[in-house]
């Protein structure tokens, strides 16, 4: 065993001596030594219920014969985060919690691992980390957010984002602002819709990397204690069996992944951490397998923001072991962290409630996402998913924006018209940096009730996010890119279908532009300067070099 570099020999008293401190008994140095990497607070809704999640995790260890150890991990909550400075530091803490879990396994002598974890960046960071360690491991993730009503409808923390565009444009009273803010989210649990936090769950799950149902099974409920507890259980049989994630995942769990994020309507910024976890695995996922697999692969769940249907709703319709079974063609039988392969996992699901998984009757015979290309970009993310028909090709006037504050502050006061392509630009990994996520500019134009505006940049979008919204634009502003070069009025074209993002300038235009171009100076301090010095482009996941 790995840890008998902590508890064995004449030279390891005094690390016996620490180990017992902590209650450690003397049968205990004879087991299995596993970590458990907890991203529990009480900041993020996602995690807030993690403790218990994790003492389930723990009761399952001892119980087969383990000795469990658990460690803090730090997690930005997106929601709190957005809108301001702190937006800066969450794609960036993805690299933190990656490698601090390499540390403190690297350093304890861990013999097995448990990632515990909810939301955005941490379910990335810490699957990054189980493949870079290679030691067994299992994840298990916290699971969705439960939902209330207001208005009579079921509601998510996407429609409380909406409804400052909606108090500003005289669409809901004081008193109504109030009741979204207060009733959309309600419990703990990551934020209800496939927003990026339950895209990554559903495609760990996906991937083999944690047990049936883990996903989708809410935050709160018994069953996720109850598969916590089995996944405790299973990593020390892990252990003994010296099964290593690099054993389960490989090529054609990536292909899956990216199946299934294309099948369900997913988070853009799959295309970010996809490409980041399989790097970890020796594998290179290159943007263009996403736009490969989408345009062979129909969309068949349609969940918030693209409709009103929950995280839940899908989890009554069977989860991933059920679309796995109804689409079975569409993926490769690949081994899990159960002991099980797929199919023989999707055999047995369970249809408990609505069927929401529109196998025959697709939302549209490609993904979920697709990739943009042009003289405006090399490359770029649009959720097709979350796009009304009527504006999959779009043609518009340029409203050019050097940030997300004033651009905000132009929706908000009604200087945004229908026809109207608002650019967002110096937002990338780099230039921003840290490549926030403009949530609050898409959800204002939403509830402002504009129905013919487009935004382009070179930031990001949270899974909330609906509409024609076009990001992670390469190259970005800083690199020099042609979006850094846009003025007001500019024509910028978007087809969809055709993978087209084109504005109409003249090479001779663009040339004149870019020898008047001088890239704007950013003061930075601390872990975003070393960041914006490291980080690369979005087309390659914005890991660090």
């Amino acid at each position: 065993m790995r840890s008998e570099v902590v508890k064995k020999g004449i030279d390891r008293v005094a690390h016996r001596a620490l180990l017992k401190s902590l209650g450690v008994l003397d049968e205990d140095l004879e087991k299995p030594f596993i970590g458990i990497a907890n991203a529990y607070s009480t900041i993020v809704p996602g995690h807030i219920n993690l403790d218990k999640i994790t003492n389930a995790v723990k009761e399952g260890v001892y119980s087969a014969g383990g000795v469990p150890f658990d460690f803090g991990i730090i997690g930005i909550c997106d929601g709190i985060a957005m809108g301001h400075r702190g937006m800066l530091f969450s794609l960036p803490s993805r690299e933190i919690v990656a490698d601090s879990i390499e540390c403190m396994v690297e350093a304890h002598g861990f013999d097995g691992l448990v990632v515990v974890a909810s939301c955005d960046k941490i379910v990335p960071g810490m699957l990054m980390a189980m493949l870079r360690l290679n030691i067994p491991a299992i994840a298990v993730t916290g699971g969705p957010m439960l939902s209330e009503k207001v208005r009579g409808e079921k509601v998510s923390i996407k429609d409380a984002f909406e409804a400052s565009g909606q108090y500003k444009a005289g669409k809901i009273s004081e008193s109504e602002l109030k009741l979204y803010e207060d009733f959309c989210a309600p419990y703990c649990g990551s934020c209800q819709g496939l927003y990026t936090a339950n895209t990554m769950q559903i495609l760990t799950e996906t991937l083999g990397l944690s047990l049936p149902y883990c996903s989708t099974s809410p935050s709160a409920s018994s069953r996720k204690l109850r598969i916590a507890k089995m996944s405790g259980k299973r990593v020390v049989e892990l252990v003994k069996a010296e099964i290593r994630p690099l054993d389960i995942v490989n090529e054609r769990s990536f292909d899956n992944a990216v199946t299934m994020d294309m099948m369900i309507g997913g988070s853009t910024n799959t295309v970010l951490h996809l490409p980041a976890i399989a790097k970890e695995a020796g594998i290179k996922l290159g943007i263009e397998k996403f736009d490969e697999i989408s345009k062979k692969t129909p969309h068949i769940v349609s969940l918030d923001p693209a409709s009103k249907d929950t995280v839940v709703d899908l989890d009554e319709s069977g989860g991933v072991p059920m679309i796995i079974k109804k689409m079975k063609k569409y993926f490769s039988n690949e081994m899990t962290v159960s002991g099980k392969r797929l199919y023989e996992i999707a055999e047995n699901a369970v249809l408990r409630g609505r069927d929401i998984i529109m196998a025959e009757k697709p939302y549209r015979n490609e993904g979920g996402i697709a990739i943009l290309k042009g003289n405006l970009a090399k490359s770029a993310v649009v959720k097709v998913s979350a796009i009304r028909e009527d504006m999959l090709k779009f043609e518009g006037e340029a409203r050019v924006f050097d940030g997300e504050e004033s651009a905000l502050k132009a929706i908000l006061n009604n200087e945004i018209s229908e026809g109207d392509i608002v650019v967002i630009r110096y937002m990338g990994p780099k230039g921003a940096p840290g490549m926030p996520e403009m949530l609050l500019p898409t959800a204002a134009i939403a509830g402002m009730g504009l129905q013919k505006v487009a935004l382009v940049t070179d930031g990001r979008f949270s899974g909330a996010t609906r509409g024609p919204c076009i990001g992670h634009v390469v190259p970005e502003a800083i690199e020099g890119g042609i979006i850094g070069l846009l003025k007001d009025g500019d024509l910028i074209s978007i087809d969809i279908p055709a993978r087209k993002l084109e504005v109409e300038l003249s090479e001779e235009e663009m040339n004149s532009r870019k020898e008047k171009w001088r890239p704007p100076k950013k003061e930075l301090r601390g872990y975003l300067s070393r960041y914006s010095k490291l980080v690369l482009s979005a087309e390659d996941g914005a890991i660090l070099i």
